[in-house]
């Protein structure tokens, strides 16, 4: 006979940093993005259940996330491109980008996802993540 041990609370992910990091390069990037072009590669689809509600769930959250970071780390090298920022603007954008990619893939990891694992197949209108 096994004892058994009280279950622990499932706590979830502090998404504090990475909303806060969003947060600034918003703040860095008030133009919106251009429609992306080139073919996309397929990707799968969620699958929901109710035994497994709660990790699509948060499977959901970090797709949106990384969509965002995606979108304005296009936008951030467009103005850069652009020449519509300083040096400094550059480098604080950069910083901040660089430590939203290394959140995010701590937060994949911390769950068993790789940043791939996040894109979703919309059909006939491609994945909705950039490989």
């Amino acid at each position: 006979m096994t004892a058994e041990r009280p279950a622990r609370p499932h706590r979830p992910p502090d998404l504090t940093p990475v909303g806060d990091t969003l947060a600034d390069a918003f703040r860095l990037l008030r133009a919106p993005p251009e429609a992306p072009d080139g073919p996309r590669t397929p990707a799968r689809r969620v699958r929901t259940g109710p035994e497994s509600a709660g990790e699509d769930l948060l499977k959901l959250v970090l797709t949106l996330v990384e969509l965002l970071r995606q979108l304005i780390e296009r936008q951030a090298l467009r103005r850069v491109d652009a020449g519509d920022l300083t040096d400094a603007q550059e480098e604080e954008l950069g910083a901040t980008l660089l430590a939203l990619h290394e959140r995010m893939t701590e937060l994949c990891a911390e769950h068993g996802y790789a940043l791939e694992d996040l894109n979703l197949d919309l059909g006939p209108l491609g994945s909705l993540l950039d490989p």
